[in-house]
């Protein structure tokens, strides 16, 4: 209720269901604990956006029967699943059957992006850690709902995001053209510069489509605040 109370009306919240319930076994029985993290997020209301499931790199096709009975559970609330298994980046039948699941339930597919991260050398601590924990996988630019998801993450090297962000810009411009309202989350490895990140992303889809607002100023008096309420 703290969030609701204390951002804008226009802000929107996005959500990743817990990894207690994400990466903690059979995902059907944990089906009670997402209704009580539900419950949680009830004060956004509208403001929410589509959940995020996160899945481990051990959740394979064996499990798929698995998620889609989750996903069923749910009721059609929006959401976006991350995967990590690399059985479904072979552009085989696992994936296809994957793609197939998600699409069928009105489910997206969140695109991971991260080879600007892994496209440089670096010996600074930040980076190194990124790259010990970030998926090293294809992305995959699906568009399977109206909401697309893109997880961008960027590296200490600019030039090198920069070609990166070239392309992206004209996927999401295509999709807005479409009538879709996809979600761009820009990272970098300590995320220090993700927000000149995040504009220099917007500037390039600007430039992409006309008449498009440019980014508000962020709030640096409340800067203090806000690390203190999230």
């Amino acid at each position: 209720q703290r969030w609701a109370d204390a951002l804008p009306e226009h802000f929107r919240f996005s959500a990743k269901i817990p990894r207690d319930i994400s990466h903690a076994g059979d995902l059907r029985e944990h089906l009670v604990a997402v209704e009580d993290f539900l419950q949680l997020l009830a004060p956004l209301g509208s403001r929410l956006e589509p959940l995020w499931l996160q899945l481990s790199a051990s959740f394979g096709p064996h499990r798929l029967n698995e998620l889609g009975a989750f996903i069923d559970a749910l009721e059609g609330r929006p959401l976006a699943v991350e995967v990590r298994n690399m059985a479904f980046f072979t552009k085989g039948e696992d994936e296809r059957q994957l793609n197939r699941l998600l699409l069928d339930r009105g489910v997206e597919r969140i695109c991971l992006d991260s080879r600007p991260l892994f496209s440089c050398v670096s010996s600074e601590p930040a980076v190194l850690h990124a790259q010990s924990k970030k998926p090293k996988v294809p992305p995959r630019p699906a568009a399977l709902t109206s909401f697309p998801q893109v997880r961008f993450i960027g590296g200490p090297d600019e030039a090198i995001n920069e070609g990166f962000i070239v392309q992206w810009a004209e996927k999401v411009a295509g999709w807005i053209e479409e009538g879709r309202t996809p979600s761009v989350f820009l990272h970098t490895p300590d995320n220090i510069a993700s927000p000149q990140l995040a504009r220099r992303f917007h500037h390039q889809l600007m430039t992409l489509l006309p008449g498009l607002p440019d980014l508000p100023e962020l709030d640096r008096g409340r800067q203090v605040e806000q690390l203190g309420l999230l």
